[in-house]
């Protein structure tokens, strides 16, 4: 992990990050669903088991909010000035169960410095979420816009 923050130019294609880990738990879960996304397969266990996911499982919205995390805690490029979210394509591809203990691990996948802003380009970060068994749980595409070193 670079301890610098990184501009667009310090920025290659390729460039790989890997998170630390978070654990998630039905506390959790339920937590965030009765604030976000209070529907029964996220809230309760019991009424959970008689949906098509069988059971306990966290909101899409909730594993996107602990990749964002998980990014912005070291596991992703520690951007100068921060970035600015232009556009996002997300997959879930099974749910987050309770006890699952998610990493992220990302690639920059393009890099297009503005025409417009000098000052500005965009990096296209491809993330995938993984739980302890080395499944993926969600993948992100993310555009975003980032600060180009100054002058």
């Amino acid at each position: 992990m670079n301890p610098q923050p990184l501009y667009f130019d310090d920025l290659t294609v390729g460039d790989t990050f890997i998170s630390g880990t978070h654990e998630v738990s039905a506390a959790d879960i339920k937590r965030f669903a009765a604030e976000f996304d209070p529907q029964p397969f996220h809230l309760d266990d019991e009424a959970a088991r008689g949906t098509m996911f069988g059971g306990l499982a966290a909101s899409g919205w909730h594993t996107a909010a602990i990749t964002m995390r998980l990014l912005l805690s070291g596991g992703g490029p520690k951007l100068a000035n921060g970035a600015l979210g232009a556009g996002s394509e997300i997959e879930w591809k099974m749910p987050t169960r309770p006890g699952d203990a998610l990493h992220v691990e990302s690639e920059v996948v393009e890099l297009v410095p503005s025409r417009s802003r000098a000052h500005l380009g965009t990096l296209v970060l491809r993330s995938r979420t993984i739980n302890q068994r080395g499944e993926v749980v969600q993948n992100q595409t993310a555009r975003l816009i980032v600060a180009r070193r100054p002058a």
